[in-house]
């Protein structure tokens, strides 16, 4: 039996900058910015660093500029404690080894719980914290990548419903069934993004850019002014920008089948499960962006309107009000109203064009 494991970028910066991706299994996003000649950097201040699974990048602009990328990664470092599935010490792992206790939790998890299960009852299940026993079988949260057989994804289905889980805002706790296990991971970096982002600009930061292993969250604009660019790959070809979408302190978030998958006898299996079917969901969307100022709403639609399919996620975005772009396997990119003025194709031979 042959694997082949393979975790690529999802996005990519264009503000004269270049993109590396390393082979270890997980998304990475190194940049390499350059500003024109006459910009004075002297304020500018760049940390990279690993966490949440990802190589992270945070970039600012100002007089306190060192201090607030510093603060802010030290603040994602202590999100990816509390809520990491895999660390024994963590509130998820409480939580799921907790068989119906009530666990107290921070404000932190609190709101990531309530967000989860509010786009869960929106979505009609379709976004799920509860399917980790599902991602647990096809060894996406463990490296052990197979396909679980059919008895065992039936047998795990039973586990992953979000109204077992009981939140108590008033009190600051959760209760889960034993056998219930949540995992935060389709919406945690998107709120490491969206309170990094908080910290620097409670520092007195007007300027920044957030890179979060592809998950980018932008603070006001670039330092001459203009928007952010923020290119789209092309989700065949991960290796070619597709299209850009321009932004104002805005989160930018996407979600594809082929930024994490491993193939086994010659098919490929991505990470984004359905709840409802305990399979990797196969419904002729391969990519889907998120625009909006809460990055983790943003993480968590990404995935949410990936599983519900083009006409379900438009239905969506129309009800909610929600901007995306949509890219389909017959090459269609659709974009919602919000948008279609920043959203400009780049790259012209590929194919892909506007739906009507």
């Amino acid at each position: 039996m042959k694997k082949r494991i393979l975790a690529l970028i999802m996005v990519t910066l264009f503000l004269n900058l270049t993109a590396c991706n390393n082979s270890n299994g997980k998304t990475s996003s190194v940049y390499e910015i350059s500003l024109s000649s006459d910009y004075d950097n002297s304020n500018e201040k760049s940390l990279s660093f690993f966490a949440m699974d990802t190589y992270m990048n945070f970039k600012a602009y100002g007089e306190n500029a060192k201090t607030a990328v510093n603060e802010a990664s030290a603040l994602v470092e202590d999100l990816e404690n509390k809520l990491s599935v895999t660390n024994p010490e963590s509130e998820i792992s409480k939580i799921n080894s907790s068989a119906n206790n009530a666990i107290k939790i921070s404000e932190d998890t609190l709101a990531l719980i309530s967000t989860a299960l509010d786009v869960n009852k929106k979505s009609d299940g379709a976004f799920d914290i509860t399917i980790y026993p599902i991602v647990k079988l096809w060894g996406f949260t463990t490296g052990k990548y197979e396909v679980p057989n059919k008895e065992e994804i039936l047998k795990n289905l039973e586990y992953v419903d979000s109204s077992n889980i009981t939140l108590n805002k008033k009190e600051g706790t959760v209760t889960v069934p034993q056998n219930i296990e949540i995992d935060l991971g389709g919406i945690a970096k998107g709120y490491a993004g969206k309170k990094a982002a908080e910290k620097i600009r409670s520092m007195g930061i007007e300027c920044a850019l957030l890179n979060l292993g592809g998950n980018i969250q932008t603070i006001g604009s670039k330092p001459d002014g203009s928007a952010w660019g923020v290119s789209i790959c092309n989700p065949e070809d991960s290796s070619k920008q597709l299209c850009r979408i321009e932004v104002v302190d805005k989160a930018v978030v996407t979600s594809g089948g082929y930024q994490r998958y491993f193939e086994e006898n010659g098919k490929s299996y991505h990470h984004i499960i359905d709840p409802k079917s305990g399979y990797p969901a196969e419904n002729g969307l391969l990519s889907v962006t998120i625009v909006d100022e809460d990055g983790m709403l943003c993480d968590a639609l990404s995935t949410t309107l990936f599983v519900l399919g083009k006409d379900k996620a438009l239905e969506y975005c129309e009800k909610y009000g929600i901007e995306a772009i949509l890219m389909t396997d017959d090459k269609k990119i659709y974009v919602t109203d919000g948008l279609k003025e920043s959203f400009s194709i780049i790259d012209h031979t590929s194919g892909y064009f506007l739906a009507e």
